[in-house]
């Protein structure tokens, strides 16, 4: 396989996939070089810049009337759906590194949490940021203290005379070490570590209560102390049932829903013997040989938002409300910030069914003829009502596309176009996809039907 072919395949799965600037000027690189400035430009961390409001102190939602309170929690709402508006739009930006994007939204699903507040949703998701490709613990130990989660997972609640098991059962069972390798009474001692591990409901700032706090000797996985929550955190880690749950979930989201068993021991002796550097691991996946043999190549289904920033990317998407973007997640089955339980999205075959792959295929259609739709919300039967995307601010165009591919000779342009946009090899000759772009007269017009046509392709829904 030549470094090109590589190279697509590396940003589909470490990003969205390559506009058509990014298609045309990194194909001609090694593969060494563009992994290499994959990580080095990951290292400028690019916060999302969070809308600015006034929340009520408590003394004044306290004074407010029940309709001023309803106004308040619609507008904390509406807040959330902004951030992310900006994210999205962070995604699609060529300016943004992927790598950085795509880990911070693999964690994202990984301590899955929803939050009603966008300054605690978009706190939450700069902290797993500056994170994302950093130490594990750092990481862990950094959700752990997040207001987001604290709230999520009831810590506030968990109290030395009432301790609360959430948070702790989730750690285990979610974040780190997984089932199986744990014990009831585990998840008892460790509740008990995290209380007082409470926030500031105001401004989301992380404190520890130690009056609330158990300070008894506790027994954790084996070992005796007067355990806090950075113990706990420390002796689960020491495990390397942690370094091997993580690796295997970070080779189903990057390389195949299918484990490779001596892959992942790889993985997981790199990660616990780097004492759980991010970095490390995804480097070992990203320049193993392994990641880009012919069977972890384009057998991954696209999650809705891999799909929607990805075509945003090769047409130059314009999402100019909240709308736009909450149209196609809700309908596909992903929103931000709204996981639908603590466990995150399922994927893989999930993400599938009658009513989104009719979305998925027409979607860039769509788009150019603002037509109206009639959708099914995904897992929302009782939302079933007409909507019509000639309300939603999504633009696109093809002026890269044309401006990269319009040289072509026109017999060859639309397998060049399938060559780019799919990640696997599609003949085009015969098909309907060279038969509607013969019919149109100019270069332009006969670039923007391939494109269309390929995008409404079933293999387009892979990566």
């Amino acid at each position: 396989m030549k470094d090109a072919q590589k190279i697509k395949h590396l940003y589909a799965r470490a990003g969205f996939g390559l506009s058509p600037q990014q298609y045309k000027h990194k194909s001609q690189y090694s593969l060494i070089r563009v992994v290499k400035e994959l990580f080095k430009d990951s290292k400028t961390i690019k916060p999302l810049k969070l809308p600015e409001y006034k929340k009520a102190t408590p003394q004044e939602y306290k004074a407010m009337t029940k309709t001023e309170r309803k106004a308040e929690r619609k507008e904390l709402q509406r807040l959330t759906n902004e951030v992310n508006l900006t994210w999205i739009r962070q995604m699609v930006d060529d300016n943004s590194n992927p790598l950085q994007e795509k880990m911070t939204l693999f964690w994202h699903g990984h301590f899955a949490c929803e939050s009603k507040r966008f300054d605690f949703a978009g706190r939450q998701i700069n902290v797993i940021r500056k994170h994302a490709l950093g130490n594990f613990r750092d990481l862990v130990l950094a959700v752990a203290k997040d207001a987001a989660m604290v709230l999520y997972l009831n810590n506030q609640q968990n109290k030395k005379r009432k301790p609360n098991e959430n948070f702790a059962r989730e750690l285990m069972e979610l974040f780190t070490i997984g089932r199986g390798n744990y014990t009831e009474k585990d998840i008892k001692e460790s509740a008990r570590a995290f209380t007082g591990w409470f926030i500031n409901r105001m401004t989301g700032e992380f404190s520890f209560n130690e009056r609330q706090h158990d300070f008894e000797t506790k027994t954790f996985m084996g070992k005796v102390g007067k355990w806090n929550g950075d113990d706990i955190i420390d002796i689960i880690l020491e495990k390397k049932e942690t370094a091997r749950f993580i690796a295997t979930k970070i080779y189903r989201y990057f390389v195949n829903e299918t484990i490779n068993i001596e892959h992942i021991e790889i993985l997981t002796n790199v990660f616990y013997n780097s004492n759980y550097n991010i970095e490390i691991i995804m480097r070992t996946v990203f320049e193993s040989n392994w990641f880009y043999d012919a069977k972890n190549i384009g057998v991954k289904i696209k999650s809705p938002v891999e799909f929607i920033v990805g075509m945003g990317r090769i047409l130059n998407i314009k999402f100019g409300n909240i709308r736009s973007v909450l149209f196609p997640q809700n309908a596909l089955g992903q929103v931000i910030f709204h996981p639908p339980n603590v466990a995150g999205w399922p994927g893989g075959k999930s993400w599938i069914d009658n009513s989104t792959l009719m979305l998925r295929m027409n979607f860039a259609a769509l788009i150019f003829q603002k037509t109206d739709l009639m959708i099914k919300l995904k897992d929302q039967p009782e939302k079933e009502r007409g909507r019509k995307i000639k309300k939603l601010e999504i633009t696109a165009d093809m002026h890269s596309l044309s401006k990269v591919f319009g040289m072509h000779d026109t017999p060859d342009l639309a397998q060049v176009l399938s060559d780019y946009l799919l990640q696997l090899p599609y003949d085009v000759s015969d098909s309907f996809v060279q038969k509607i772009g013969q019919t149109q007269a100019t270069q332009s017009d006969k670039i923007k039907a391939y494109v269309l046509a390929i995008l409404s392709l079933p293999e387009y829904q892979m990566c």
